[in-house]
């Protein structure tokens, strides 16, 4: 032995048959018979795996639920899904599972992948051809088992949330040879008489055989040709089936299917509240905002004093009359001042002639003059007195004089406009003249024309 060859430790060994091993071979498929089982409180499964011949060490880290589902047990025969490794503390190559199964499994899981995509590229999948879940069913049918866990999880959703829903129950078989038939058969009789809105199919969960009826072909045409909207609820979240894919709408649980089919209708009710509120307060808001109006008008100086307002306008008008009149003095003036200095300039001017001129010239402005002041002044009278007319016309007073009178309540001042509620009232009737007191003896209220 010379001191170039090298020495290798065990654990170098192990190390490289691991490389070796591991990058040899893909992960691949292996079927064989559980010989023994350890199903370790860490979650972790150990078991070996034998056939007529040999057998092979195996470890499916995680995979204690799944094992307790399928009822794993010495002698099972499986089909299982992983890679080989190497364990390097004791020198052992061992399979690391990735997927367990019985053995036919496989036969279904490639059946159904089979009719799936058949179905798929008729389009009976398409999101296009699913119906709408309704709002509001009155009527609810439910296929399953009548002696089942998923009636009674459906049915106690329905009764904490909503107890007066009408369910119709169409009794059938949900497991074993025939039971696609009998699911069929409750939704072609839900369609044929008309009996419900919504039809629910479901069932709960279990292995991959217990739910194969869900994966047969008469269920899925017959859930495709419904006209009646279906919601499928079969197994537990993981599990997926044909009625699944075909289904209107698909939910996870018995109870999901519940929540849904209620939940729908709560918060249907839900918004009706919210919007009987939201329109009372608007109502509300409304009748405060033209009871404020009103109450500003009733108070308001124009219906407590009406006589006033008239004489307003008039002192207005005659404001207007003392305004124009000043205008048309200092316009005298200035005519004054300018035929003034036309006369002095006249008069610095001797010629005869032009005098003459200036002096005709002159009478004939002041004639203009006193025409165009004259005409001005009678333009302006008559609009003043066209809108004084209109004033009176319009003021509350020449309303009383044409026979009109105001009511009001004598102990607050408000006017009275309904005759409702006033018999046996003192009032007090202001008229053209003077005011009158009066006691009313019984009121009627006219209905108003359509």
């Amino acid at each position: 032995m010379t001191r170039t060859e090298k020495v290798w430790k065990i654990s170098e060994v192990n190390s490289a048959v691991r490389e070796l091993v591991e990058n040899s071979l893909l992960p691949f498929w292996l079927r064989g018979e559980v010989g023994t089982l350890n199903v370790h409180r860490s979650g972790h499964v150990y078991m070996t795996l034998k056939d007529t011949r040999s057998q092979l060490r195996a470890v499916f880290f995680g995979g204690a639920q799944q094992a307790r589902q399928m009822n794993l047990k010495v002698g099972d025969e499986v089909e299982v899904f992983g890679k080989l490794t190497v364990y390097e503390v004791r020198g052992e190559y061992q399979l690391s599972v990735r997927q367990i199964r019985p053995v036919g499994l496989g036969d279904l899981q490639r059946r159904f992948e089979e009719l799936k995509r058949k179905l798929s590229a008729e389009g009976l999948f398409d999101e296009s051809r699913k119906k709408p879940i309704p709002v509001l069913p009155e009527k609810v049918g439910v296929i399953t088992s009548a002696d089942g866990a998923a009636i009674r999880d459906f049915l106690q959703v329905i009764e904490r949330r909503f107890p007066n829903m009408h369910i119709r129950i169409y009794p059938a078989a949900v497991q074993g040879n025939g039971a696609e038939r009998q699911v069929a058969a409750g939704v072609d009789y839900f369609n044929r008489i008309n009996g419900a809105d919504v039809i629910v199919v479901t069932r709960g969960g279990g292995s991959m055989e217990d739910l194969w009826p869900f994966n047969e072909e008469v269920l899925a045409r017959a859930i495709a040709a419904s006209e009646i909207p279906v919601i499928s609820a079969v197994g537990h979240e993981i599990d997926f089936t044909i009625s699944d894919f075909v289904a209107d709408m698909r939910v996870p649980t018995p109870s999901a299917a519940a929540e849904l089919v209620v939940g729908k209708r709560e918060e249907f009710e839900q918004h009706l509240d919210r919007s009987e509120k939201d329109l009372r307060s608007s109502i509300q808001f409304l009748l405060q905002e033209v009871k404020m109006r009103l109450d500003n008008a009733s108070n308001s100086y124009v219906f407590r004093e009406p006589v006033h307002l008239v004489h307003e306008k008039q002192q207005y008008v005659d404001e207007m009359s003392r305004i124009l009149s000043n205008c048309i003095d200092k316009k005298l003036v200035q005519v004054q001042n300018q035929m003034q200095l036309l006369t002095n300039r006249l008069q610095a001017s001797s010629p005869a002639k032009k005098l003459k001129d200036c002096s005709n010239e002159l009478s004939n402005l002041q004639e203009k003059l006193y025409d165009q002041t004259k005409l001005n002044l009678n333009t302006h009278t008559a609009k003043l007195n066209i809108l004084a007319g209109k004033l009176d016309t319009l003021g509350p007073q020449s309303v009383l004089k044409r026979g009109f009178s105001i009511l009001r309540d004598p102990q607050n001042g408000e006017i009275i406009t309904s005759c409702q509620q006033q018999t046996g009232k003192k009032l007090e009737a202001t008229l053209a003249d003077g005011k009158l007191n009066l006691k009313v003896l019984q009121g009627h209220a006219e209905s108003s024309p359509d």
